[in-house]
């Protein structure tokens, strides 16, 4: 079984490796490079890194619609199946359809729920309990493909985004595997997706990390652990900018965005209904620092209140 892999994101790395110890990969297709850092200094995308590292043909094309050349390579990698795993472009049906098995994409969701770009990240938000791994028949559409293979996973109440990622990547590297076997046993059977019961994750924007006090306390930590990696947890008061770190659930109550005390555990703070604990206090262009130190620098005690 000869493989073409298309990923960008270190979340994708366990796959990638996972497929070159059972398969032939004879095409790798990342992101182009990207300017990063203060000097804006262009850099691979971690999948486009390893690659090169591994001697793997490697393709990086800026568009994928209507582009002859990349066509062209695909097709003459010779790949009997294609396998996506956070690319992050749509793929035209004239690429689709190339190899000969089509295109398998590894989901970080239990489809139809959470189709979309950041399905991790809007699981927590929503306080799910279970998410889970979908290998799908990958369609020209957004995650609407038949399903192949699907695995639950439990999500650890203390988990972010950064380590239901680490799990899933984990899942996706194994169910992948599995999925090319069977593949190639002809012994797949795609169930289509029922689109009555779908759900989608959107691509997270920055406001989607600010604080909604009037929420309750659950829901404030549920933000917080879905908002981890980017764009974090913000919030406002007296006009100022504050990334706050080390939430969680506490007994309390109070007028929302109201600070109820602050001492060496962290500050409490009131939600639309019980309380959470802060840890950290992040203010613009200086490191995080412990809650307490923080109020006692700016000031800030029992009474004041975040904007809502």
């Amino acid at each position: 079984m000869k493989v073409a892999f298309f990923g960008s994101p270190a979340f994708a790395l366990p796959v990638l490796e996972a497929i070159r110890t059972q398969f032939e990969v004879v095409l790798v297709v990342a992101q182009p490079d990207k300017p990063v850092g203060r000097g804006l200094r262009l850099t691979p995308p971690p999948v486009a890194a390893r690659a090169a590292e591994l001697g793997l043909p490697l393709a990086q094309p800026v568009r994928l619609r209507r582009n002859a050349d990349f066509e062209t390579a695909v097709r003459g990698s010779g790949a009997d199946v294609a396998v996506t795993c956070a690319y992050g472009k749509i793929l035209p049906a004239s690429v689709l359809d190339i190899p000969r098995y089509g295109f398998l994409n590894t989901h970080t969701s239990l489809l139809p729920a959470y189709r979309g770009a950041a399905p991790i990240q809007w699981a927590l938000i929503r306080g799910e309990s279970v998410t889970g791994t979908t290998i799908m028949q990958t369609d020209p559409g957004m995650d609407t493909g038949p399903i192949l293979l699907q695995e639950e996973l439990p999500i650890a109440p203390q988990w972010t985004s950064l380590d239901l990622s680490d799990a899933l990547a984990g899942q996706a590297a194994r169910l992948i595997v599995t999925a090319l076997k069977r593949l190639g046993r002809g012994d797949l059977v795609p169930t289509p997706q029922d689109d009555a019961a779908a759900t989608h994750a959107p691509m997270l924007v920055k406001e989607d990390g600010f604080v909604r006090w009037t929420d309750s306390a659950q829901s404030v930590v549920d933000r917080y652990r879905g908002v981890a990696a980017w764009p974090q947890t913000t919030a406002f008061l007296g006009g100022a900018r504050l990334k706050l770190g080390g939430l969680s659930v506490e007994e309390g109550g109070g007028q929302p965005g109201e600070i109820l005390g602050v001492d060496a555990s962290g500050m409490l703070i009131a939600c639309g209904g019980g309380a959470v604990r802060v840890q950290t206090v992040q203010p613009e262009t200086r490191r995080a620092q412990p809650a307490q130190i923080w109020a006692s620098s700016a000031g800030v005690g029992a009474g004041d209140r975040f904007e809502l």
